[in-house]
């Protein structure tokens, strides 16, 4: 624990974040802006920027809020609401957190301690599994990530949901929970129970009773569906996550009943060669791009670039049915065999989609472009528009590289390499300015026609790619440049810089393989770069990157700007995906309203206070997506190594804990779980700082980033949960003795080791979307 810092009650000015922190992680309560202000004798205005200090602290992930104040991330606060799920092997019942942030690593493990004396309050029920609990806890000073908790109040008996998957038995059946915090505690159904579920079905339960020593009963409330393939192994997630995605009735008339948007008042913009750029799968086409040659003398080899983006505002208007259900989805959510969509495929995939040769209503920025790629000054439009073409990447890539198609042939010249060209001048100011430079391979599952996982690839990372995204971020810059000179209100895109506990993180990991951070000057995406540029074409190349990302704040949506750390811009907002993000339709009815280009525009009655609890809800729809889309990976690619149990794979440790490592497959970009009693025959302790497992007597050490052998021992498919056995040795201590042959020695066939149980895997962190 970190030291105390005692505030000086007369100290002149607001405390320091690292004060802050330090007197939030002292503290054995959560604590409040009123007990922080008391504490530092913060008074009148300077409440204020504590609010704003306080507001950025929480936006990076230092410390969570929960319903009484702050506590540091990853620790849980003294009072919690928790869901009791099992009891241990003294009959002890076992809770976990109803909300946790899996950024922080596996939820914390309470054991429920029993009433203190002989009774229970008056009238108070006796908790039992599947039942919502608070719970006043306890930290085990002897066990990290252990705590102890009393109940304080039974908030529904048998409530709490639990979703998982049907096996019919001679009378009744059993449920295989799809959490991987339940996995190996099934539940009976009782004969009669069943309800209309079949064997293999996605059903939810509610716990009817329970007994100490056997299985704990239930009945089944609903059939969610069928999982009779991996095509609907994205129904886990969209239950497990209470993702929207049936649209209500009154949302759909709403949409069927919309009358096309006719050119009358917008600029007609049907004769300028637009094209769209997508994947080849793409069915809805949001934004279309084009670029000329600046003929003014002044502008000497610059461009103007147009980018047009689909106008929902003028079909989903404020208030509406629509708009409701939007802003509950928060943006579309995107799996492997589906797509949640945020608006009815009538809006998205028909009037707001930019077909090729349909006339289709467009909010249009032009950005004229220096020679050096710098934008000299942009206007907005609002426009009829008909794009020439509907490309995919690869395709363009591939006329721009000497192939072009019938499609591409005639539009090389006067359309794409315009485009390139452009943004090749682009590529200047962005390598100028120094965004961060990660490079990240994104694999993506293929399926069969029949839904089963045909094998995880990494598709070529093209300009073409490049090129649209860059036009894109240039259109979200001038977007909130725009809002911002009109005093218009807006939601910005932020992305704060690292909180000083990851930054430490990421030099105590760099230390570990001989790389030295700066303790100081201040943070640029320019010291990550440096960092990656130093590991690049190394082992550790892949391994650095992804710490890197772990090290960054999460990017949100805010009414109040703080900058995009990782693009290095000043000011940001989401502009260009209004089909898929709320936050983007908001944004074009501000510019509508600050440009007067129609009545539909931002109402003057939204405040930034509203803004700002917009923007908090749709950040919140949108960590739900990603870890629903990111569960479903885990689970489809378990599905698919299931009948490839006892194979070999090579991989990285990606995570090391006091119960054992986790490992990143070269293949499939998986994460599994090697038990610490499964190393070798060794008693293995956990050096917190080297990040890494040693053998107490051998002096083996197994340390994050290190390459390894794994054989696939378990593959939990429903849980999305792999388990190996480590068949790399550890490297040894120098003073032991040579290390063993590189890192690649085997440990032969039968070391020893206990069996252990499938743990908790997956990947535990996915980095911010710009």
């Amino acid at each position: 624990m970190a030291k105390r810092i005692i505030p000086n009650p007369g100290a002149a000015g607001l405390p320091t974040r690292q004060q802050i922190l330090a007197f939030i992680e002292a503290s054995t309560e959560t604590v409040g802006k009123r007990e922080i202000a008391a504490a530092f004798n913060i008074k009148g205005a300077d409440r204020i920027g504590l609010k704003r200090i306080l507001k950025e602290i929480e936006m990076d992930g230092a410390v969570a809020r929960g319903r009484d104040g702050l506590s540091p991330s990853g620790r849980l606060p003294p009072v919690v609401l928790a869901d009791i799920t099992a009891r241990d092997r003294d009959g002890e019942f076992l809770a976990a957190p109803a909300e946790w942030d899996v950024g922080h690593g596996p939820a914390p493990r309470i054991t429920v301690a029993g009433p203190r004396g002989t009774r229970r309050p008056s009238g108070q029920p006796a908790p039992g599994i599947g039942d919502r609990v608070l719970l006043r806890v306890e930290a085990s000073p002897a066990e990290p990530g252990r705590y102890t908790g009393r109940v304080i109040k039974v908030l529904g008996k048998n409530k709490a949901e639990i979703i998982g998957v049907f096996r019919a038995g001679p009378e009744g059946g059993r449920i295989i929970p799809v959490e991987k915090r339940a996995q190996g505690r099934e539940i009976a159904i009782p004969a009669g129970e069943e309800g209309e579920a079949r064997d293999g079905d996605l059903v939810s339960v509610s716990l009817q009773r329970e007994s100490r020593f056997g299985l704990p009963q239930g009945r089944v409330r609903d059939r969610l569906g069928s999982l009779g393939s991996e095509k609907a192994i994205s129904l886990i997630a969209l239950h497990l996550h209470h993702i929207p995605h049936v649209f209500a009735a009154a949302t759909l008339a709403e949409a069927d009943a919309v009358v096309p948007v006719g050119p009358a008042n917008r600029e007609d913009w049907r004769a300028e060669p637009l094209v769209t750029i997508d994947p080849p799968d793409a069915k809805d086409h949001d934004d279309a791009v084009m670029a000329v040659a600046d003929p003014d003398p002044a502008n000497a080899g610059g461009f103007i670039v147009t980018v047009a983006i689909a106008d929902v505002a003028a079909y989903v208007r404020p208030g509406s049915a629509l708009d409701r259900e939007a802003l509950v989805r928060g943006n579309s959510v995107y799996f492997p065999d589906r797509v949640v969509p945020m608006l009815p495929e009538r809006i998205s995939n028909d009037l707001c989609s930019l077909r090729e040769a349909e006339d289709r209503p467009a909010l249009a920025v032009r950005l004229v472009i220096g020679a050096d790629g710098v934008k000299r000054r942009h206007s907005f439009h609002r426009v009829m528009m008909r794009s020439r073409a509907k490309l995919a990447y690869a395709q363009a890539q591939a006329a721009i590289d000497g192939f072009p198609d019938a499609v591409t042939a005639p539009l090389l010249e006067p359309v794409l390499r315009p485009l390139w060209a452009a943004y090749g001048a682009l590529v200047q100011a962005r390598e100028a300015r120094g965004p961060l430079a990660l490079d990240l391979p994104e694999r993506k599952v293929l399926l069969t026609p029949d839904g089963a996982v045909d094998r995880v690839v990494v598709p070529a990372r093209l300009d073409a790619h490049r090129l649209i995204e860059e036009f894109m971020i240039q259109a979200n810059v001038a977007a909130a440049e725009t809002l911002e000179q009109a005093k218009q209100p807006l939601i910005y895109r932020v992305h704060d810089e690292p909180a000083l506990e990851k930054m430490r993180a990421l030099g105590e990991v760099l230390a570990s393989i001989g790389i030295k951070l700066p303790k100081e000057g201040a943070l640029r995406p320019a010291l990550f770069n440096r960092i990656l540029g130093t590991v690049a074409e190394t082992e550790h190349a892949t391994f650095i990157n992804e710490v890197v990302l772990r090290s960054q704040a999460q990017a949100v949506y805010a009414a109040q700007n703080l900058g995009h750390f990782g693009l290095n811009l000043r000011r940001y907002a989401h502009f260009t995906s209004p089909i898929r993000r709320y936050a983007d339709l908001i944004v074009h009815r501000a510019l509508i309203a600050a440009c007067r280009l129609g009545p539909d525009g931002l109402s003057p009655e939204v405040t930034v206070a509203a803004l700002d609890q917009i923007g908090e809800q749709i950040s919140a729809a949108e960590r739900r997506a990603m870890a629903a889309e990111r569960e479903t990976i885990d689970r489809l690619i378990a599905h698919h190594l299931a009948d490839r149990v006892g194979a070999t794979f090579t991989g990285q440790i990606s995570g090391v804990t006091r119960s054992g490592l986790f490992i990143k497959l070269d293949e499939t970009g998986a994460d599994g779980f090697v038990p610490i009693s499964t190393i070798g025959a060794d008693y293995y302790r956990h050096d917190e700082a080297k990040h890494a497992l040693v053998g107490e007597r051998s002096g083996e050490t197994h340390r994050l980033g290190d390459r390894v052998e794994v054989r696939l021992v378990e593959a939990a498919a429903v849980a999305g949960a792999l388990r190996f056995e480590l068949l790399t040795e550890g490297q040894a201590r120098p003073e032991r003795g040579p290390p063993a042959k590189g890192r690649g020695a085997v440990r032969k066939p039968g070391a020893p080791g206990r069996p252990a149980g499938i743990r908790n895997t997956g990947s535990r962190h996915r980095g911010s979307r710009r």
